[in-house]
Order: structure tokens, then C-alpha cells, then sequence
């Protein structure tokens, strides 16, 4: 695609997109094929396939895969399209198989990927090489503090290199609520639902858009947060009042929102059960013994560039935008607890989860309305005319940490999402695609 158009479509120094980007099939083709084929994505977390032959379906792109545990306990990420003729060789969302056979024409796959049956092989396929047509592999597989990422790209960095710098914001959804590394797992199974809008509009929203919250006025008059039984107002309980809120968009596109609170007393939580409140009381204690000063930098929510964004406080969960065409999006969302949390926390949460995320979540539907109007604006032949102003707070940040530091409610993380957009459609080489933007004129 010509450089030219895409300076015309993406104009960050000016703080203007085009709305172009949110409805043309052809631009979203050519993300399939030079963002999708390239960038780190995740596709799961290894708490989905513990056992050997357990596998998990999951998405890349538009391109479906399969996650499985091979019979040595290896994880592997493989395209689910059999080689004969390109049926799904897997047609479950989860389970445990020895082997992957195309209901097609029953050529099976061993849990490694290898071609390992052909009917009546030795008469029709006598000269066959099973190791040249086994299923296709991820170039890159990746595993990070439970999460799994993978690539089909040979030549991308390895993926703590391609985090960067947000890393220390993932951690803050990662890691266990006492400090400790990692920790995590994915509680239950996998909310997946379609929404009319394309995926970069959800994408950029968990990058860190503040100036959204008008939209859940009506959720905040009432309580569906943890202690809403006990009268509390709101989506949450107040964690970071008081707090000075970050915006940082980093090298190779990923923007977070987290906060620094004023000092590390414990905020008083889920009142409703004093049991629980203790164990959250408790963790905070050792969180703090664990970290001291760096304690007070708490999660608020992030997007790692492209399409995986994620909740570091409450609710805690991993979401994964997946493209289906310009105007469909459909979401997957897990949601995270420490692993040894009490049973009655993880059934508190698992409540508290469903009242606020999801197709029937109290907060995410106000989310999806947006998302799905904004889509729908974008597509009539006078509002294409007329780009999308994302000048706010332009200018007004600082280099910080390999990122650009904002204090102030931005859309600088936005910017920096659709700058990095364009250059991968543009085809740019891993070494610009994950170095820092030039500064901004007004900076």
C-alpha cells in the first residue's frame, strides 16, 4: 500500500485519522496480512492446556489455532487448517486428544503437529514425506508469567523485547496481589461474544481513554462493584481515589493508564465479607513489605499493541480484540485471580466479574454501544469526508522509561497506537516498528 495514502489516513503529528481506517475491507486485508502475520499476539494462558493433550481453540488474526500440550508436556501454537485440503482439524473450543483428525478426508496430526495417519497411504500417497506436511507452526512461541504469545513471524523480536518497557505495567496484572512474580490463572473459561465494530476502536479505548467516563454515569449512580452489598456506589471500590493517574505509550505502539497512590496505607475493600477483606488486607501488607515505595504504582488497564488489552486491577482479566471483517469484532476475555486465593475470594470475584464485563456486564455495554456507533459513524459517504480529532493533551508529555509520560488525560496513547499502525502496514523493517516515535513539534 502506498506510504502516501496511509500519511493521508494516519496524521499523528496533527492529531487527525481518518475515519477511513475503522471501515475499508481493503485497509483490513492489509492488516491481515503485514500487522497480523508479524506482531506478537496472545492467544492464551498456559493454565488452559495443563496436561499433556490438552488443547485450547484460539485465534490469530482472522486465522484460526489450535494451543495444545504435546505427550512430553511441550506447548505448541498450529494453524488449524489440515494440509490435504484445509478443514479444521480441531472443531472443539477445548479438551484432551491424542491426535487431531480432519473430519474431511481423516488424515491425523499427533499433538506435536506431525502427519502421523493417511488413509490408505501406502496405495495412494507410496512416495509421501509425513515430515513435509505436518500441521504449520508458529514461528515464535512465547510464555510469560502464564500468558501465552506466539508470532508467524521468524524474524521478530523475542518478545520481552517487543513488551519493552510496558512490561512493568503487565507485571501489575500478572503478578500475584501480595508481590509475588506471576501467580495468575485464568478463572473459568473464556467469555466470547461479536460486536458490529472494528477491533482497533476497543483496542485503543484500553490504552487508556479516560475521557470515556461520562458514558458509565448510569453504572456509577449504583453499586456493582465488589462491596456493593454493603450500599457502595460505583464500578469499583475506590482503590485509586486520590491517586495521580499515568498515561505512557510506549516503543511498538502499547499504551497503559496506571496510577501512583499517595502512600501505601491500605484502602479498606470488599466490605461486604470481612473474611475477605482480611485476605485482601493481608496481601497489600505484603505487597508492600515485598516492594516498599514501588508499592504505591498500581494497575489500571493497558493495550499490548495490537489487539490484547487487559484489566490490572478490578476486575482483573486479558481481553483479545480478534478482526472478523472492517465492522465485526469478536471478544474473548479471561479473567485472572491468584492462584492459592481462598475459594469464597474466587467465588466473590467470579460475581463481581460477571456483573461488570462481558455481553451482559453492567459496564461493557456501555463500552460496546460506543464502540459499535462509532464504527457505524464512520461509514456514511459525508461523515468519510471529515476525520477524527485526536489532538487532546497533544504535546503535553515527557520522556519516561523508553516511553512518553503524560499526567494529564491524553490521547497521546492513541497516537501512538495508530502511529505504529501505519508503519506496519507501511512494512517497516522490527527495528523502527519497536523504536521510539520522533518527537512531536510541540513537545
Amino acid at each position: 500500500m502506498a506510504d502516501d495514502r496511509l500519511a493521508r489516513l494516519v496524521d499523528t503529528d496533527r492529531g487527525v485519522i481518518d475515519r477511513t481506517i475503522f471501515t475499508a475491507q481493503d485497509l483490513f486485508e492489509q492488516e491481515q496480512e503485514t500487522l497480523f502475520t508479524r506482531a506478537w499476539l496472545l492467544i492464551g494462558h498456559e493454565g488452559m492446556v495443563p496436561e499433556p493433550g490438552d488443547y485450547v481453540a484460539s485465534r490469530m488474526g482472522t486465522e484460526p489455532v489450535i494451543l495444545t500440550r504435546d505427550r512430553d508436556g511441550k506447548l505448541h501454537a498450529f494453524l488449524n487448517s489440515c494440509r490435504h485440503r484445509g478443514m479444521k482439524v480441531c472443531l472443539f473450543d477445548q479438551g484432551n486428544t491424542r491426535v487431531f483428525t480432519c473430519p474431511y478426508h481423516a488424515w491425523s496430526y499427533g499433538t506435536d503437529g506431525k502427519l502421523v495417519g493417511v488413509p490408505m497411504r501406502e496405495k495412494l500417497y507410496p512416495d509421501m514425506d509425513l515430515d513435509r506436511w505436518g500441521l504449520i507452526e508458529v514461528a515464535q512461541l512465547a510464555v510469560y508469567k502464564g500468558t501465552v504469545w506466539a508470532t508467524w513471524d521468524a524474524d521478530a523480536p523475542p518478545f520481552l523485547d517487543f513488551l519493552g518497557g510496558a512490561k512493568l505495567h503487565l507485571d501489575l496484572a500478572l503478578d500475584a496481589r501480595d508481590g509475588r512474580e506471576g501467580g495468575s490463572e485464568a478463572l473459568l473459561g473464556i467469555h466470547k461474544w461479536v460486536v458490529p465494530c472494528n477491533w482497533k476502536l476497543p483496542a485503543e479505548n484500553f490504552c487508556g481513554d479516560t475521557y470515556h467516563n461520562p458514558s458509565h454515569a448510569s453504572v456509577d449512580m449504583i453499586g456493582i462493584g465488589p462491596s456493593a452489598a454493603s450500599g457502595q456506589k460505583g464500578r469499583r471500590d475506590g482503590e485509586l481515589d486520590g491517586a495521580q493517574h499515568l498515561w505512557v505509550s510506549f516503543p511498538g505502539g502499547h499504551g497503559i493508564h496506571s496510577a501512583m497512590v499517595a502512600s501505601n496505607d491500605y484502602t479498606a475493600l470488599y466490605a461486604d465479607d470481612p473474611e475477605i477483606s482480611d485476605y485482601f488486607r493481608h496481601c497489600h501488607e505484603e505487597r508492600v513489605r515485598r516492594k516498599g515505595e514501588d508499592a504505591r504504582l498500581r494497575p489500571f488497564v493497558g493495550t499490548i499493541f495490537p489487539n490484547a488489552s487487559f484489566h490490572g486491577g478490578q476486575p482483573r482479566a486479558l481481553c483479545m480484540w480478534h478482526p472478523v471483517d472492517a465492522g465485526h469484532t469478536e471478544v474473548w476475555r479471561f479473567f485472572l485471580v491468584d492462584a492459592d486465593a481462598p475459594e469464597r475470594v474466587k467465588a466473590m470475584l467470579r460475581k463481581f466479574y460477571m456483573r461488570y464485563s462481558g455481553p451482559a456486564g453492567m459496564t461493557e455495554q456501555d463500552d460496546m454501544e460506543n464502540w459499535n456507533y462509532a464504527t457505524a459513524g464512520a461509514r456514511g459517504p459525508i461523515a468519510s469526508r471529515h476525520p477524527f480529532n485526536y489532538q487532546q493533551s497533544i504535546g503535553r508529555h515527557t520522556p519516561d522509561g523508553g516511553g512518553r509520560l503524560a499526567t494529564q488525560i491524553t490521547e497521546e496513547n492513541a497516537r501512538n497506537f495508530y502511529r505504529h499502525w501505519r508503519l506496519f502496514l507501511e512494512g517497516r523493517p522490527w527495528d523502527e516498528l519497536i523504536a521510539q516515535a520522533p518527537r512531536q513539534a510541540a513537545e
